[in-house]
């Protein structure tokens, strides 16, 4: 099994900054780690890709780009993200994701999800 601990969310003003971090652990290491990331969910709406780690190449929604920045630590199987200039339509449930393929021949992708932290964005 592969679990995924964040930490990190909280309430903060708008124009604010916060820093998520998430680590992977258990048998990670049995498989090739093809990305991490993180998804949101606001109240009401589906869950969105925020930010992504796939290989050597990073993607992000349209609507943090610029204001959020994803890192990872390839050698602990980390990836964070941090968050500036905060606007109230970023509250919501921050979800970390690692994406991973089975070795061999099959190479199916398998998907974890850490158990969500809190983001709110307000006065």
């Amino acid at each position: 099994q592969v679990q995924l601990v964040e930490s990190g969310g909280g309430l903060v003003q708008p124009g604010g900054s916060l820093r998520l971090s998430c680590a992977a652990s258990g048998s990670v290491f049995k498989f090739d780690v093809y990305s991490m990331g993180w998804y949101r969910q606001a109240p009401g709406k589906q869950r969105e890709l925020v930010a992504e780690s796939p290989g050597g190449n990073i993607n992000y929604a349209a609507s943090v780009k610029g204001r959020f920045m994803i890192s990872r630590d390839y050698a602990k199987n980390e990836v964070h993200l941090q968050m500036n200039s905060l606007e109230p339509e970023d509250t919501a449930v921050y979800y970390c994701n690692i994406a991973l393929i089975q070795r061999g021949e099959l190479r199916q992708r398998f998907d974890y999800w850490g158990q969500g932290t809190q983001v709110t964005v307000s006065l």
